[in-house]
């Protein structure tokens, strides 16, 4: 982002209001949007940070459904739930908002309103499925069957989890519905559609003007290019959402009873809806449209992995076709997080939530810093990334610690017994006085700059290197030996080092707020800029940390200190929680006492003999872009190579099966996935929990397996 523009507008994925949040909601869009905002507010930006609960998706009528209670009680529920968790956790949204207010309803409506009048959309009479049990037309979520693309027998009609691939209901094999079970009829609806095909060439064009933007996204928006946006409907026949307005459908003879507006058409909208209430909350209700239809405002999105189609995609299509608003500057989603080396799994309850987190490790213990810092120095900015309870122990103990509490312990202690509390002056600095103070004034420019180009990670491992800058200067520098044999030099280390607390103040904000609220605090260090929307936006901030903060017999607090470690029980506390919690699922989740899989029909001899089964050796192995789950193999059969596609990229990295001894079901008909032609199937054993383990069988490759 140019740091000349006037506005900043930032906004973090809506959460759906159908459950709690849990890490790997946080570590893929609100940490890094929080980590940036906080960070731009002490450069002194106008940024603004919306946010809010996406409250009217399948999603919410699935669980209300299912728990045979109204959408409305569902969202009243884990809205105020969601809001008051990231309040607790330091998110510093300006505004978070809701989907079922009056303002979003009317926002959502006009949007279409305008976009039906400009003859954007194009009318689709077709036949949809529906459920004659429920007596209503499925939507997307509400439709599970066999994908065509890879054979998953659990896909939803609108994608699928296995393989990635986008689809349409009537694409499923053996389609049935989630609510009743029933087999899917197929009935005549129309629907308003989102001509993305038409709009493909303005969105690639456009696309092209970003080439900064991420790998990962780039990279699947080419995918969705090369395969050819189609039109997409964004009305559905569901009892739940922003209803069609009423005069677009008069306009064309037709019926909006019943029909709501597409959840991915209004959420994104949300994000608008929410800034003209924050307007309005600021006694400014016409301030809104600075940020989303002034040319020198930049708006940036962030999300995960899985909502990049719809932001860098469909949200852009929208705004294109409206005319009056900003297009993103930029989209900086993350990949996902998993959890002790298995996939976060809501459903299996092998997830971290943040209201319980927060009741064990509440703010007040600086639960909230702990918690921050941990997904901060793991987030998935480039991959998937892991979060274990003892990486989560070591980072707070060795790193918040050990490394900054103890340096700016040492250095407060010091400075109270032996220089009255004060800071002493610097006379007659040493060389490596100066040359400590030289690369402190490097530190704002460098921390600075990772976070501008969405280098989240590489921010804070840089703002824990002035932290052990300050530990080895202070151990160089002996003060406990030069306080009696040179009393200067000793003052000339504490001022160092006081100085450099002070610099740790401002820029360890954005990660660790509550911590760094206190040690300015322990300095009395009081004229800084606020990193929340609710405080000072003057005095001094980001740029001035590279300089001497403190004034010489400046007054310093009482120390304190700043973190205290974790126990190793309390850990084993926490690994034993999610493991019970985890069992308590279904019991085809757990391993202990779960039933095998059925055994299939008998076949006869002869059948099993069409297979020709080959041992085969995996010589090279490498990602499928875009495919969470596939890994490319180059199989060695002795007479040929094979390349062949596996499904285990969650479970092993490429260079565990490379070398090893595999079964390929070597005349298989070949089968296009993801641009890749895959020549074969390499035979896997699934156990009870859903973990793959290739079939090894240790015989030269070409072996017939029989």
């Amino acid at each position: 982002m140019s740091e000349s523009s006037e506005r900043l507008l930032v906004t973090a994925a809506l959460p759906y209001a159908n459950g709690p949040i849990h890490i790997g909601h946080l570590a893929g869009a609100y940490l890094p949007a929080d980590l940036y905002c906080r960070y731009q507010r002490l450069k002194g930006r106008d940024c603004v940070f919306i946010c809010g609960s996406d409250e009217m998706g399948v999603a919410i009528l699935m669980r209300a459904l299912e728990e045979d209670r109204d959408p409305e009680d569902i969202v009243d529920h884990y809205h105020p739930m969601i809001r008051d968790n990231f309040e607790q956790l330091g998110m510093s949204f300006d505004y978070y908002g809701r989907t079922t207010s009056d303002t979003h309803a009317a926002t959502s409506r006009d949007f279409f309103r305008t976009l039906d009048e400009k003859d954007v959309f194009k009318l689709k009479t077709e036949e949809q499925l529906y459920d004659p049990k429920a007596e209503m037309f499925l939507a997307d979520r509400f439709v599970v069957g066999t994908c065509p693309v890879c054979g998953y027998e659990e896909a939803y009609g609108d994608q699928c989890e296995q393989c990635g691939s986008a689809l349409s209901p009537t694409e499923l094999g053996d389609p049935r519905s989630t609510l009743t079970d029933a087999t899917p009829e197929l009935r005549e609806t129309t629907h308003w559609y989102l001509p993305l095909g038409d709009m493909q060439p303005d969105l690639e064009e456009w696309i092209d003007t970003h080439p900064e933007w991420k790998n990962n996204v780039l990279g699947q928006i080419r995918s969705w290019f090369n395969d050819g946006l189609k039109d997409r409907a964004i009305t559905r026949d569901v009892p739940w959402g922003v209803p069609v307005p009423s005069d677009v459908a008069e306009r064309h003879g037709l019926d909006a009873e019943g029909k709501v507006i597409y959840v991915w058409f209004d959420a994104p909208i949300g994000y608008i809806s929410a800034t003209k209430e924050w307007a309005e909350a600021q006694g400014d209700p016409d301030r809104w449209a600075d940020y989303w239809k002034d040319d020198d405002t930049k708006l940036v999105h962030f999300i995960g992995k899985d909502n990049i189609v719809f932001h860098c995609l469909m949200f852009p299509a929208m705004l294109m076709a409206h005319g009056d608003y900003v297009l993103p500057d930029n989209v900086p989603a993350n990949e996902f997080l998993n959890l002790e080396g298995r996939k976060l799994s809501t459903s299996r309850n092998w997830a971290v939530w943040l209201h319980e987190y927060l009741e064990d490790f509440p703010p007040e213990r600086k639960g909230a810093d702990f918690l921050r810092y941990a997904l901060a120095a793991t987030l998935p900015e480039t991959g998937d990334a892991d979060f274990s309870w003892e990486g989560f122990q070591t980072r707070v103990n060795s790193e918040l610690a050990d490394v900054l509490g103890n340096f700016v312990n040492r250095t407060m202690t010091f400075a109270t017994r032996y220089f009255d509390g004060a800071v002493p002056p610097l006379k007659e600095p040493s060389d490596t006085d100066r040359e400590v103070l030289d690369r402190l004034g490097d530190f704002p420019e460098r921390i600075g700059a990772a976070y501008e180009d969405f280098r989240m990670r590489e921010a804070v491992f840089e703002t824990m290197a002035l932290a052990r800058l300050g530990n080895k200067y202070f151990n160089d520098t002996e003060p406990w030996h030069t306080r009696s044999d040179d009393p200067q030099a000793c003052a000339n280390t504490i001022h160092v080092s006081l100085q450099i607390c002070a610099s740790l103040s401002v820029l360890m904000e954005p990660v660790l707020p509550q911590a760094a609220q206190e040690l300015r605090q322990m300095l009395q260090l009081t004229d800084i800029r606020a990193s929340t929307p609710d405080g000072p936006g003057d005095g001094r901030g980001w740029d001035e940390a590279g300089s001497p903060l403190l004034d010489e017999g400046h007054a310093l607090g009482e120390p304190t200190i700043l973190f205290e470690k974790i126990e190793d029980e309390i850990i084993d506390e926490q690994l034993d929680q999610l493991k019970e919690d985890a069992a308590m699922t279904e019991p085809t989740d757990a391993v202990d006492g779960a039933p095998y899989a059925d055994l299939k029909e008998e076949v006869d001899f002869e059948d099993f003999t069409k297979l020709d089964l080959r041992t085969g050796e995996v010589i090279e192995a490498d990602p499928v872009p875009d495919a969470d789950k596939l890994l490319r193999l180059e199989v060695d059969l002795g007479f040929e190579r094979r390349q062949v596609l596996a499904g285990i990229a969650e479970q092993m990295e490429p260079d565990e099966i490379i070398g090893r001894s595999v079964v390929v079901v070597a005349n298989l008909a070949p089968k296009e996935m993801f641009g890749l032609e895959s020549q074969g199937m390499v035979l896997m054993a699934e156990d009870r929990e859903g973990e793959f383990t290739p079939i090894e069988a240790h015989a030269e490759p070409g072996a017939v397996v029989r």
